[in-house]
C-alpha cells in the first residue's frame, strides 16, 4: 500500500463477536437473565439488595443471608472525611461533571482502603460490597454540594433504594418512589459485556485492582453511547418541548427534521435487541404511574415519549432501550438529569464487580489482535 492511499476503516465494534464466557448474565432477543432469573421476575419479585446478593454472591440469599447482606451494607455507607472532602472541591472546579466527580472520589477509596492491592475472590468481594454501599453516599453528597445544602448522612433506618434518594434531596421519599427506584436499580445492575463491563474486566485481566477496574468502567459509562444516553434522551425530550412550544412545530415535524438531519436520537436502538429491550416497557409503566399521579405537567413527557416512541418504530423500525424511560421516570421523580448515570453506576457496580471476580478468579489477559489498513514499506530516510 503506497504512503498517499487512505483505506476507509470501517469498525465493527466487535459486534456479534463472542469475547468470552461468564455465568452472571444472558442477554438474547427474548430474555435477559441474571444467573438463570429473567429479569421479568426478578423486577417483579426481588429487591435491589436482593439482586445485588444474587450477582455477587451467586446465589438467591435466604432470609437470614440477606438480613446480614443489608446489614453489611448499611455498616459501609460512611464515607471517608478525605472523599467527602474530594467531593466538596471538585464538584466546584469549572469543567467537573457528576461523572468525573464519582470517578474521582472512587479512585480515592482505593487509596484508602486497606484491601486495595489484593485481587484474591475474599478481597474482591469485601471490597465490592464496600463501593456498592458507598458509590450512593458519594452521589448524594455529591447532590448536596452541587445544591448548596449541608451533607446529608446516610440513613440506617432506610433501604438501598430510598437511602439513595434520601441523600440526594434530605426528604424520605414515599414508598412508591423507593419502589420506582429499586426497580430501576434491579434493570440496570447487569448487561453481559457491554462496553463499560468488558472494560473492567480488560482492565482486572491485567490484574489490576477493584478500585482500578471500577474507574475504567464509570469512564466508559459516561459516554452518551452508553450511559450517558438515558441524560441525553430527556435533553432531547426538554428540547422537543421547547421547539414545539409556540405551536409553529409539533412533535412529528420535529422527527422529521431530525431525520433530515441525520440526528442520532438517544435511547432507541440497541446492539443485541432488536425486537425491543425487555426492561424498557417495565420502567416506562412505572415511571407514567408516577407521572399520572402528579398530574398533566408530568404525563406530557411521558404523552411525548409516546409520540416519538411511535414514530421511530413507524419511521425507522427501531424500538426505545431501558435509557428512554429511565430519563423520563427519573424526570417526573425531580432527580437532577446529571445523576442519572451515576445512579446508573450506583446499580451497575453490582454487576462489574461480579465480573470483576469472575476474571480474576479464572483469568487470561484478554489482548485481541487488529487488522492493519496503513501503508507500508516506507522509508525513513
Amino acid at each position: 500500500m503506497s504512503a498517499t492511499a487512505t483505506p476507509e476503516l470501517k469498525n465493527s465494534g466487535l459486534q456479534g463477536q463472542v469475547a468470552g464466557k461468564t455465568a452472571i448474565c444472558a442477554v438474547n432477543q427474548t430474555e435477559l437473565i441474571y444467573r438463570g432469573y429473567e429479569i421479568a421476575d426478578l423486577a417483579a419479585n426481588a429487591t435491589f439488595e436482593e439482586v445485588a446478593y444474587l450477582l455477587l454472591i451467586g446465589a438467591k440469599p435466604s432470609a437470614s443471608e440477606l438480613a446480614s447482606f443489608k446489614k453489611e451494607l448499611i455498616a459501609e455507607r460512611q464515607l471517608p472525611a478525605l472523599v467527602t472532602e474530594v467531593i466538596r472541591k471538585t464538584a466546584t472546579l469549572p469543567n467537573a461533571v457528576p461523572m468525573d466527580i464519582l470517578r474521582t472520589a472512587v479512585s480515592v477509596l482505593g487509596h484508602l482502603d486497606p484491601q486495595c492491592q489484593d485481587v484474591s475472590k475474599e478481597a474482591d468481594l469485601a471490597k465490592a460490597k464496600r463501593l456498592t454501599a458507598k458509590i450512593p453516599t458519594i452521589i448524594g453528597h455529591m447532590q448536596n454540594v452541587i445544591d448548596g445544602r449541608d451533607i446529608v448522612e446516610p440513613d440506617p433506618s432506610l433501604d438501598h433504594a430510598a437511602n439513595l434518594l434520601y441523600m440526594m434531596t434530605g426528604t424520605k421519599p414515599s414508598a412508591e418512589a423507593a419502589h420506582v427506584m429499586d426497580v430501576s436499580l434491579v434493570l440496570y445492575a447487569e448487561h453481559d459485556f457491554n462496553a463499560s463491563t468488558f472494560t473492567t474486566r480488560v482492565i482486572a485481566g491485567t490484574l489490576s485492582d477493584m478500585h482500578g477496574a471500577v474507574a475504567g468502567g464509570i469512564a466508559a459509562l459516561k459516554g452518551p453511547l452508553h450511559g450517558g444516553a438515558n441524560e441525553a434522551a430527556m435533553d432531547m425530550l426538554k428540547e422537543i418541548k421547547v421547539d414545539t412550544a409556540s405551536g409553529t412545530m409539533n412533535v412529528e415535524q420535529w422527527m422529521q427534521r431530525a431525520f433530515t438531519e441525520k440526528r442520532k436520537l438517544m435511547g432507541f436502538g440497541h446492539r443485541v435487541y432488536k425486537n425491543g429491550d425487555h426492561r424498557a416497557t417495565i420502567l416506562n409503566d412505572l415511571g407514567r404511574a408516577v407521572a399520572e399521579k402528579q398530574g398533566p405537567d408530568s404525563t406530557k413527557w411521558f404523552d411525548m415519549g409516546d409520540q416519538v416512541q411511535a414514530i421511530m418504530l413507524r419511521d425507522k423500525n427501531i424500538f426505545p432501550n431501558v435509557d428512554f424511560p429511565c430519563g423520563m421516570t427519573y424526570f417526573v421523580m425531580g432527580i437532577p438529569v446529571p445523576q442519572y448515570t451515576p445512579i446508573f453506576v450506583a446499580s451497575r457496580i453490582t454487576g462489574w464487580a461480579a465480573h470483576i471476580i469472575e476474571q480474576h478468579s479464572n483469568n487470561k489477559l484478554i489482548r485481541p489482535i487488529a487488522e492493519y489498513v496503513g501503508p507500508t514499506n516506507l522509508r525513513w530516510k
